[in-house]
Order: C-alpha cells, then structure tokens, then sequence
C-alpha cells in the first residue's frame, strides 16, 4: 500500500508474538491527516500490543509502520518522539512534579542535552495549557488532580511536543461518564490526527472517523462506526446481543446492550 501526501500514519502485515503465541497477527491499517480513527475489540485482543508496537515500546517481529513516508521502527526514541505523541492508560508519573513542569517534559525530544526552555517553549507550554483547560493549575501539583485532569495534563505534553501525530491507548478506561466525554470532546476538538484504542464502543461510534476491529489478534473489520457497528459484528467479536439504532440528536449510532435472557425473548 502507497501512502498519498495526506497519510500520517501507515502499518503494513505487523506482526507480534510471545513465543509462539502470535498477539498481533498481520495487521495493516492507516491514519489520514485530520482523523481520528478507533481500535475496538475485547480485552485481549491484541489493541495494545498493536499500538506499543506502533510507537515503539514493543519491536514486531514483521511488519512495517511508516509515519508521513518515513520508517518510525528504523527511528531512535528521540527521532520518533518528534513524530508521535502518546497518551497511555495510566496516569501515573514517577515524582509530584507540577502541572506546567510536567507539559513541558513534552519539549524535550526538541532540546540537545542540558538546553534549558527558551521563550518559544513557554509559549508553546502554555498554548498547550490553554487548549487544555490547565492555565489555572499551573503550579499545582500532580498528586493533586483528579483522574480527568491528570489525563488532560498527559494530553497537554503530548501536545506540547508539537508531533504530526497523536496515539492515545484506552485514555479513558478508568474515568467516570463525564471526564469520558470531557476528553473525548478535548482531543476532536483539537482536530489533530489521533489513533485511539477505546474501550467503549458508543464513544468509539460517537466521536470516531473510522473503526478498525480487532478480535484474538487479527482484523476482522474496518470502516465507518455506521457500516461497523452492527448487531451481527458484535454478537461475532464480543459474544453479546445489540440493539441498534441513530440516535436523533448525534446522528450516530447508538448502541444498548441486552441480557442474553432479553434477547432471546424476542418482541411481544
């Protein structure tokens, strides 16, 4: 597959495994600029694996990942941090550094050794900040923020790094309905070029371009969430029955999950 001018990201046939026990098994997708494409399907199937391999954190063992036509494996850490920023599932951090510290950890794949932050940097630092909602937490400390807003400070960093891409594995898996929606809403808004693992699939369908399902390793679809998203697809890939229809105010679909005891009643 050739990549036209508008691909930021492009994976061909990648493959991992654990011994014999193939955890990504030939999948190739792609990232136009502008969208924000999803990475659906059961725990286990393979959807972190694929994107810590994507960005570096695990090495394939076949495959290839091209970012705007360049090969990010044949990258070093600094090289591809230039070109992708990460958002994962935890949101720990090693010490109780403060907010505005923290972002502008996201300048230093910019810096030679020692180089201190320059007027550009706080600039950029705080743009990040604004576009966040984080100007007034500044100086507070990590340890201090909630679940959402420790979330949104990882997002600012990674924007911070000013990167032409944006990989963002289950970001909200643990943050209640509203910090959910708060981070989804953050990230579209910014109209970058995400690839985002999601867990559930009524945000996948909400806010995602596109959808690449993947099930014990392997793709098993890809598309729009309208053409994806199907009662049969989902019975197939996560073993539940679905109801579902466009909801009247998003457009989108909008999916209700039902009790196999439900489903199986039928209408009366």
């Amino acid at each position: 597959m050739k990549g036209g001018e508008d691909m930021k990201l492009q994976v061909d046939h990648l493959t991992f495994a654990y011994g014999a026990e193939r955890i990504v098994e030939d999948i190739s997708l792609h990232v136009k600029k502008g969208e924000f494409v999803g990475l659906i399907g059961p725990n286990g199937s393979g959807k972190s694996t694929l994107l810590k391999a994507i960005y570096k954190a695990m090495k394939p063992d076949s495959g290839a990942v091209l970012l705007e036509g360049e090969d990010l494996l044949a990258m070093n850490p600094k090289q591809a941090a230039l070109k992708l920023g990460v958002v994962g599932q935890e949101n720990d951090v090693p010490f109780d550094f403060k907010v505005e510290d923290i972002v502008a950890m996201g300048r230093s794949p910019h810096k030679k050794l020692f180089e201190g932050d320059t007027q550009e940097d706080m600039r950029i630092v705080r743009n990040a900040m604004r576009q966040t909602g984080l100007q007034e937490k500044a100086a507070r400390h990590y340890s201090s923020l909630s679940g959402g807003e420790k979330q949104r400070v990882l997002v600012a960093r990674a924007l911070a790094q000013q990167t032409p891409l944006l990989i963002m594995d289950e970001p909200t898996n643990h943050l209640d309905i509203y910090y959910q929606l708060q981070m989804f809403d953050l990230v579209k808004n910014l109209e970058a070029t995400v690839l985002a693992a999601i867990h559930d699939l009524n945000m996948a369908a909400l806010y995602c371009t596109r959808l690449y399902v993947i099930r014990a390793g392997k793709l098993r679809a890809s598309g729009a969430p309208k053409d994806v998203l199907t009662p049969e697809l989902i019975h197939e890939v996560y073993g539940v029955h679905a109801d579902i229809v466009i909801h009247p105010k998003t457009r989108r679909v909008s999916i209700t999950y039902l009790p196999e005891g439900i489903a199986n009643k039928g209408e009366r």
